[in-house]
């Protein structure tokens, strides 16, 4: 066997010893044995002492007489051969010397990676969440939970469900919400549901990074979790006295308490703000289901099935209809052909949609062996009724062949093509409703996001080919869409698609590169892009295009002198109105309710301006009444109703008060405590988190300056 001399080099003898000293002194030893060992006294003689103990030098006398100290282990020196086995700093091994042995090599260290238990606990919850925001199933979600086991984790469980719904839209909110009731006492205990929102609380700060309104979406899920009984109301002065007064936990808590849970009626109103199941538990809407069903067998009556389908509101969960109506089918020869009658009337109508079909049938393929215990002829009839539906235009043909890359892409591009008629019938309703609440409910039933772009791109093409109003009625509704459903990247996307067509745009429509340069220049002002996202979109268009010529016409648009208020009126307002009009109407309203004193009418009225992106004039000319009449009260009254009310939005709040804040120097000129006025607003907006972090940062920083 090779020495051990040969087995490690000077490198790696030193990481061992480091490795031995830090486990030596590690505070908590791996085991109470290797406690004991690394405690255990040194031998009492030592390799490189005298036999006998002493520690004595040993020395030689040379030929020349005189004394030498000999060299380590007794070798070496001149006119001495060395020791058995001498290896200097220079000794290289020589794979082809016969007396080669590979055990002399160095070897390599490896460090293993220690598998954190948390760390796997979290990336398995990752994707229960994600399945559950796919599926809605509360069932499947709680099973999944369960078989993970580490009960003592489900803390951060929580966290994990509410921040990721936070970034997400209303459907997923409410969806969170309600598997968290579902989940109390029988799945997570009360402690643990308590500590998941102590760990939300305490990571608010990094939330409102990447999410602007998170202390309010965050405040009305902890409203939320009081009003379904799953957190005590003591909860929230508890959390309060414990977390810092400049925390965003502690603006959280008091926005769940003074903004949600003290208004009249605060229980309905804290379950319908997001709309959705409304807390109907999966238990729930499956009774509902069967009830549907089993009347419609009776009845036959196709049309009254589907209006009471759709008024479930749960056009995520409708696989569920599918499943169990066919299963119906099943049991009976004479029920199958009401069944099939059903979903085809049920798809024409776009009421079940494609992937929800595809999916109720996906998921009664995969229970069939259970099925067939009760029904022997259960495979046999699915085997049957697959062909019918596809014939009938109602099933995606790729079904039959699911694994296939054809049947894939023939599924994704059936579904494009639907989308995009289904998206110009709903863009035509707006044009001629104004309704933009009831276009984006029709958005969400699509349940296809990653279409968004193509939704821009529809939407402005349809509006170039008509007037000034419905071009105005586009700007409003992406200014909208923006806040409730797109993000800055979807309208990104929507516009290079745009612009990459804009050539061809121009064929039908003369003034096409003009109009779409007002499009980009409005998007920019209505901050639903950034001015530095014209570049980027500039970037991912050919040099010298069209399209390119178009980013630049609508810079030069945004840079001219008094551009916002030209490029806000180059359509007229949101229902045709010029932007000086809109003004009066803001400034008439703000009269009437400073001598009625009635919030909800005033409110009522701010909705009926229909001008969503412009309620920042709200806020300006409110605080601007504020300090003019004295009014503080009333003013502060109604923006905060606003805001409880989702009528005004976080951003809209902020650029009311920068332009408040903008124009400081001239109102001091006729309201000298103008400033000092001014800040206690921007107090009271921060405590009620009306504004975002960024606006508090940049006064702050402005202070400092001062």
């Amino acid at each position: 066997m090779a020495s051990s001399e040969g087995f490690l080099t000077d490198e790696q003898r030193e990481m061992m010893k480091v490795a031995t000293e830090n486990a030596v002194t590690s505070q908590k030893p791996h085991s109470s044995l290797l406690s004991e060992y690394m405690h255990k006294p040194s031998a009492p003689a030592a390799a490189g002492k005298a036999y006998g103990g002493s520690n004595a030098v040993k020395h030689r006398r040379s030929h020349a007489g005189k004394s030498v100290r000999a060299k380590k282990d007794g070798c070496g020196g001149k006119g001495n051969w060395g020791k058995l086995i001498d290896m200097d700093a220079d000794y290289q091994i020589d794979r082809n010397d016969p007396n080669y042995d590979s055990g002399e090599e160095p070897f390599e260290l490896v460090g293993a990676t220690v598998s954190d238990p948390l760390d796997d606990y979290k990336k398995a919850v990752a994707s229960i969440i994600d399945e559950y925001f796919s599926t809605g199933d509360v069932d499947v979600a709680a099973a999944d939970l369960i078989e993970l086991g580490s009960s003592e984790y489900h803390p951060y469980f929580i966290k994990r469900l509410v921040s990721v719904s936070m970034d997400r839209h209303d459907k997923e909110k409410e969806m969170a919400s309600v598997l968290l009731s579902s989940l109390y006492t029988d799945v997570i205990n009360p402690n643990h549901i308590r500590d998941g929102f102590v760990l939300l609380l305490e990571s608010a700060d990094d939330f409102v990074v990447d999410i602007p309104d998170a202390v309010n979406v965050l405040a009305l899920f902890l409203a939320r979790a009081v009003v379904d009984d799953i957190l005590p109301p003591a909860f929230l002065p508890r959390a309060s006295k414990a977390l810092p007064v400049s925390s965003k936990g502690y603006q959280v808590v008091q926005t769940a308490e003074k903004s949600y849970l003290s208004a009249a009626h605060h229980a309905e109103l804290v379950e319908r703000r997001w709309g959705g199941m409304t807390r109907t538990s999966v238990e729930e809407v499956k009774k509902k289901i069967a009830d549907i069903l089993k009347e419609y067998m009776e009845t036959g009556d196709a049309y009254e099935a589907c209006r009471c389908i759709r008024e479930l509101g749960v056009s995520f969960f409708h696989h569920e209809v599918v499943k169990r109506a066919l299963i119906s089918g099943m049991e009976s020869d004479a029920a199958e052909p009401l069944v099939l009658n059903l979903l085809k009337e049920a798809a024409s109508e776009n009421l079940i949609s494609s992937s929800q079909m595809v999916k109720g049938f996906s998921r009664l393929r995969e229970s069939l062996d259970d099925l067939a215990l009760d029904i022997p002829s259960a495979k046999s009839k699915f085997d049957s009724i697959v062909p019918k539906a596809i014939s009938g235009g109602w099933l995606d043909a790729s079904f039959s062949d699911p694994s296939g890359e054809n049947g894939r892409q023939q599924m994704e591009d059936e579904k494009l093509k639907r989308f995009k008629e289904e998206v110009v019938t709903i863009i035509h309703e707006y044009f001629n409703s104004d309704d933009i609440p009831e276009l984006i409910r029709s958005l969400e039933d699509l349940g296809a996001p990653e279409y968004n772009p193509i939704f821009l791109k529809k939407l402005v093409t349809l509006a170039l080919d008509r007037k000034n109003r419905e071009k105005e009625m586009a700007s409003v509704l992406l200014s909208s869409l923006h806040i409730e459903m797109f993000t800055t990247e979807d309208v990104a996307d929507g516009f290079v698609m745009l612009l990459e067509s804009a050539e061809d745009t121009a064929l039908d429509i003369l003034d096409a590169s003009n109009e779409l340069a007002l499009f980009l220049a409005r998007a920019v002002i209505d901050d639903v892009l950034a001015p530095y996202s014209l570049e980027e979109i500039s970037s991912r268009l050919p040099p010298n295009s069209s399209g390119t010529e178009t980013v630049k016409m609508a810079r030069s648009l945004i840079f001219a002198r008094h551009a916002g208020e030209r490029l806000l009126r180059c359509w007229g307002g949101g229902t045709g109105w010029a932007v000086e009009d809109a003004k009066d109407k803001i400034l008439n309203l703000l009269e009437e309710y400073e001598s009625s004193g009635l919030v909800s009418e005033a409110c009522k009225c701010i909705h009926e301006l229909g001008m969503p992106f412009f309620n920042h004039e709200v806020v300006k000319k409110a605080l601007v009444m504020a300090m003019e009449k004295k009014k503080d009260k009333i003013v502060l009254e109604l923006l905060q109703e606003s805001f409880g009310e989702g009528l005004i939005t976080t951003n809209q709040m902020t650029k009311g008060f920068t332009r408040v804040k903008d124009g400081l120097e001239d109102l001091a000129l006729d309201i000298p405590n103008a400033k000092e006025k001014f800040s206690e607003y921007v107090e009271h907006a921060k405590k009620n988190g009306w504004v975002s972090s960024s606006f508090v940062t940049s006064l702050t920083e402005d202070a400092k300056l001062m």
